[in-house]
């Protein structure tokens, strides 16, 4: 059986590329923090479609969480690794800089860039042994051009671009990759506080996107067809940005 991983699976984007995923074949660890039963709702949508998965909770926040969860995993599945490794769990906590919180400075930071850390760093070994793995990072058009109001989370983003970029060429020799999806406006619980009717006229595409369009970018990376692809970002913005 192939494993695969996807952080904040129960959210908008980890829904899709968990079901995406599970139609390659993949069983998939549906990762949660508190949100048991939306957790549960992706892995039965899974399920009744045909596909297979389970859940995973811990803290990605917290290294020693991530741990102790990844290590119960291997501990019950010997002989079997996590091939596919998608880093999607991300807050978002916006204000502009002036009157920025410490505590929404670090929240933001710890989610979306430590986590990557917390998480990656246990799956390579299993991955080099096997010579063989994928590494999926989701960020965001705000870490590759910067928004106003996002200072901390671009700044997250814009740290796992480039961590994405390093690890690419760390483990490219174990036939392992290591990609990034950027994408722009997604229709999401994270954009439903957002203007669309305003924001999508600065959208070539003259519209938000959906979720199963990301996952399907994340499917390709995945995938061994997309072996040659390695240290990249992807945009899924609709030509907003490129």
């Amino acid at each position: 059986m192939k494993y695969a991983l996807v952080t904040g699976g129960s959210g908008g984007i980890g829904k899709a590329v968990c079901i995406k995923l599970a139609s390659m074949g993949y069983h998939v660890l549906v990762h949660y923090h508190s949100n048991l039963k939306r957790a549960e709702e992706v892995v039965g949508e899974i399920k009744e479609k045909g596909g297979s998965a389970e859940m995973i909770q811990f803290d990605v926040t917290d290294g020693a969480s991530v741990q102790k969860a990844l290590t119960g995993w291997q501990d019950t599945h010997e002989g079997d690794y996590i091939e596919v490794l998608v880093n999607n769990a991300g807050i978002t906590r916006d204000a502009l800089m002036l009157w920025m919180e410490e505590k929404d400075w670090k929240a933001v930071i710890d989610t979306n860039l430590n986590s990557f850390y917390y998480v990656t760093q246990p799956l390579i070994k299993p991955m080099a042994l096997k010579k063989y793995g994928r590494i999926v990072n989701v960020v965001s058009l705000s870490g590759l051009k910067g928004l106003p109001g996002q200072t901390n989370y671009a700044a997250a983003k814009a740290g796992v671009v480039g961590a994405t970029k390093s690890l690419a060429q760390e483990l490219g020799r174990k036939n392992i990759t290591v990609n990034a999806v950027a994408p722009g406006y997604i229709r999401t619980e994270m954009t439903k506080d957002l203007d669309e009717k305003s924001l999508k006229r600065m959208v070539p595409a003259n519209r938000f996107g959906t979720p199963e369009e990301v996952a399907a970018v994340v499917g390709f990376l995945a995938s061994k067809e997309a072996s040659y692809v390695n240290g990249d970002v992807i945009h899924v913005n609709g030509g907003l940005y490129s």
